[in-house]
């Protein structure tokens, strides 16, 4: 199980350099092709996959990231209302086959997985080295899960959420954070000359990533806390020995959007 965990992870790492670096209209529809995905194993959980408002909420996924690429619609919150407003007429038009609840999850998947995912490529063609910045996103996710289970193997002993995540410690999760500052502020120091970075927007930066792990960790727990409320122990098999997308992503999905912001902000 360990070694199919650890080649997994190897050829998931290689693919996302291969992918990040290229960038432009092939890491666009990467991105959007494992929003889909993501969205499905989601929706599958709600036992919605193949719904007519599932449907419409792929087609919108697509609909978006063409956006992102073409630049259609300059606001992004017009995409938001199209599709709410084609959800509420599937909703009445197919009435009484779906529940609100039922609307409500879906519309919540394509926010949750597509728009959130969608922040991976905003980030790397952001102006003035998103080439560069766009790896703060996974040293604030993944960086944080590796840092923290390492310190949390090491030297946990107090529980952070002893019912959601008996596994996850206090000790780790602060690990997690400062591991996710240090790496962020060595691999800021070896750009300052590329991207010139003084030692304040260098500690800017590794400030930012401890925020964004932080958020990891939310996004992380809110994951496994649907998995338990739906008695799932992974959302997929898509990944061998890691299970679905989600399973992989599940705290990179929340910590994209914030780096962004956070760095449109930053680096200004």
């Amino acid at each position: 199980m360990f070694r199919t965990r650890l080649v997994s992870g190897i050829v998931l790492l290689a693919l996302a350099l291969i992918l990040v670096i290229t960038g432009g209209p092939i890491l666009a529809v990467c991105v959007c092709a494992v929003s889909i995905i993501g969205m499905y194993e989601l929706y599958r959980v709600f036992g919605l996959e193949r719904s007519q408002p599932a449907n419409l909420s792929y087609l919108i996924c697509v609909f978006y990231y063409g956006n992102l690429y073409f630049g259609w619609l300059r606001e992004t919150m017009m995409i938001v209302m199209i599709y709410l407003i084609l959800l509420l007429a599937v909703y009445v038009f197919s009435y009484p086959k779906y529940k609100a609840d039922q609307i409500m999850k879906v519309f919540f998947g394509l926010f949750y997985v597509a728009f959130c995912l969608s922040f991976i490529y905003q980030t790397r063609s952001m102006a003035g080295g998103g080439s560069y910045l766009v790896w703060l996103i996974f040293l604030c996710s993944w960086g944080c899960d590796t840092c923290a289970y390492a310190v949390g193997v090491l030297i946990g002993k107090h529980k952070m959420a002893p019912v959601l995540s008996p596994k996850k410690s206090i000790e780790g999760a602060v690990g997690g954070v400062l591991g996710s500052a240090l790496l962020t502020g060595i691999y800021s120091y070896i750009l300052r000359q590329t991207l010139s970075f003084d030692a304040r927007e260098i500690l800017l930066l590794s400030m930012t990533a401890a925020v964004g792990a932080l958020i990891s960790m939310v996004g992380d727990l809110a994951a496994s806390a649907i998995k338990r409320n739906y008695g799932i122990k992974d959302y997929g098999k898509l990944i061998p020995g890691h299970g679905g997308i989600l399973d992989r992503f599940d705290s990179v999905i929340i910590t994209a959007p914030i780096v962004f912001y956070l760095l449109s902000n930053l680096m200004r």
